[in-house]
């Protein structure tokens, strides 16, 4: 992703990068950012320093690993940086930590910073609400082989928008896994099915199954650049708004 978005960032005149960050050891550090893609040298340099890499910065884009965010964070409010956050399989702890925070500084939350997705969501939601129990829903998360979070946390968010739609809780309505004899389906109950093979970059997929006839909402993503478009949206959005918690919903809103 953060090759992703330095191949795209040319495409926002009024964005420019202040700082690139990568983890100690990575073969990146030191490097000009330009030259990792293949471009001219922009004169910035790779660090493995969190206060290096933000010290200009008024966002960041954190693309990390979820037991990377809650430092991450803490560096950004040292540096009174907004931060914009597409890592997913966040714990406990570190959403806690995002509400903190967030009444201090700008952040957003968005499993996937596709626009698409967000729009998806928001079908999900009205689907959800003008369709009664007796429509079964299934998500269907279909990914690359080595994706290791499943079902994926757009999956799991599509769930909590439709869930919230109808007025449940998730956690009391999922069904996260189906073996053996499970009996006939319960009603209201918000299915996952998860497929992980080859080199699928992301499908999304809401069926709302009801008695005579069925809808499904799909998004499917073929290029990953459509993420890095969307979180550097996200992040010069994010840079005219108040400290909040935020999503990519309210950027398309």
């Amino acid at each position: 992703m953060g090759h992703a978005m330095l191949r795209v960032l040319p495409e926002i005149a009024d964005l420019n990068l202040t700082g690139a960050l990568t983890s100690p050891g990575n073969a990146a550090v030191g490097r000009d950012v330009g030259e990792l893609i293949g471009a001219a040298a922009l004169g910035l340099r790779v660090s493995s320093d969190r206060d290096v890499a933000l010290k200009s910065a008024q966002v960041a884009i954190d693309f990390t690993l979820a037991t990377a965010v809650s430092e991450n964070l803490r560096a950004c409010e040292r540096h009174r940086c907004a931060l914009v956050i597409g890592t997913t399989g966040l714990s406990d702890d570190t959403r806690a930590q995002l509400l903190a925070s967030a009444a201090r500084l700008p952040v957003l939350v968005a499993p996937n910073m596709s626009l698409g997705v967000a729009v998806l969501d928001k079908l999900a939601a009205l689907a959800a609400r003008a369709l009664s129990a007796e429509f079964d829903v299934e998500i269907v998360d279909l990914h690359h082989r080595d994706k290791a979070d499943a079902p994926s946390g757009t999956a799991l968010r599509l769930g909590e928008t439709i869930a919230a739609a109808r007025g449940v809780e998730l956690s009391k309505s999922a069904i996260l896994s189906r073996e053996g004899n499970v009996g006939v389906r319960e009603r209201g109950t918000i299915g996952f099915a998860v497929v992980r093979a080859g080199d699928d970059v992301g499908e999304h997929t809401v069926l709302f199954g009801g008695p005579g006839e069925s809808l499904s909402l799909t998004h499917r993503a073929t290029d990953r650049r459509i993420f890095a478009r969307g979180a550097l949206r996200a992040a010069r959005w994010l840079t005219r708004q108040p400290p909040g918690l935020y999503g990519i919903q309210d950027v398309v809103a």
